[in-house]
């Protein structure tokens, strides 16, 4: 395979780490029952975070816990204002979206642009030296790695698992939920955590690891657009997994064709089309028109496919449960 393709595919796979991380851990977090809109907030003070913890300390790891525990408490305020003083959790989530940008901004005035560390590259022995598949997959950094491995893990939790079923049903029937035993305020708050704190090391791998260093605004949108991939994915690990290198390979497309000058157009329209494309696909899969496709598929297969292009979310997404 050509080289430059090859490197083209392996940095897809580095870009699209940390959008993969947040959007399973919103994947985790909705399929709970609880909407965190906080994410783009969250992403950024989560890499200044980082990035100024592991300037300061010199420890790669304290900066990545610093930035997991920013996460997993703007999460669970979300929760918290909606279980204790029944705010709307969209409300509450939009309205820290802002104040952890301005946060971000305030706090890391003094690291704009400063030299930070980067987290090592440990390429996979043996499985690097494999023809393409090695240098597009093996040759990153463990947090690349975790990128991978989460994808697999939160699909065998969620749909192999007594405890996945028990998550699906927080969010689709709580109700159902709490009489077969489950204790589901409980176990929000907790999956909900898990989701933050997914967030907030997806803020800290841009920061030590995409884009290594901070600067104002950063990461700004990226919060966003791993919302519209959990839409886009139809709730389903894998198919966010798609939608994250779908949209990471449309910027690098849109890159390539800004420095070869090839649709010989203003950059901003160049810079334009991936998200246009992404809002495309997104109405195209959640209206319903590519279900109505299916007649164009063989019977046998129909089941399958109609299963694939499936995008509901939980029933009872965004809805405070109440015992009666």
């Amino acid at each position: 395979m050509d080289p430059v393709l090859t490197s083209t595919l392996a940095d897809i796979v580095r870009n699209a780490a940390p959008l993969l991380i947040a959007s399973q851990g919103e994947l985790i977090t909705e399929r709970a029952g609880v909407v965190n809109l906080s994410l783009d907030g969250t992403i950024l003070l989560a890499a200044m975070a980082a990035f100024a913890v592991t300037y300061n300390t010199g420890s790669l790891g304290m900066g990545i816990v610093v930035a997991m525990l920013i996460g997993m408490l703007v999460a669970l305020i979300i929760i918290s204002a909606s279980v204790f003083l029944k705010l709307n959790q969209i409300a509450v989530g939009f309205v820290l979206t802002l104040l952890c940008a301005d946060l971000s901004t305030f706090f890391g005035r003094k690291y704009s642009g400063q030299q930070g560390t980067e987290i090592p590259y440990a390429p996979i022995p043996i499985l690097e030296d494999i023809p393409v598949i090695g240098e597009v997959f093996f040759q990153h950094n463990i947090l690349i790695y975790f990128s991978l491995l989460l994808v697999i893990f939160v699909w065998l939790w969620t749909y192999h698992t007594r405890l996945g079923l028990s998550l699906r049903g927080l969010g689709e029937h709580p109700a159902a939920a709490y009489v077969r035993g489950t204790r589901v305020q409980l176990w929000r708050f907790v999956y909900v955590a898990a989701g933050g704190a997914l967030v907030g090391l997806a803020g800290a791998s841009y920061s030590l690891s995409v884009k290594l260093g901070w600067r104002e605004g950063s990461t700004l949108g990226n919060g966003w657009i791993a919302l519209a991939i959990v839409i886009f994915g139809g709730w389903r690990p894998f198919r966010i997994a798609f939608g994250a290198y779908f949209i990471v390979g449309l910027r690098a497309l849109a890159l390539y064709f800004q420095q070869e000058d090839v649709l010989n157009l203003p950059i901003q329209i160049i810079n334009m089309t991936p998200w246009v494309l992404m809002l495309v696909t997104l109405i195209f899969v959640t209206s319903g028109l590519a279900e109505s496709l299916l007649v164009l598929v063989p019977p046998r297969w129909r089941p399958a496919a109609q299963n694939l292009l499936r995008a509901k979310p939980p029933a009872a997404l965004g809805s405070n449960f109440e015992r009666s």
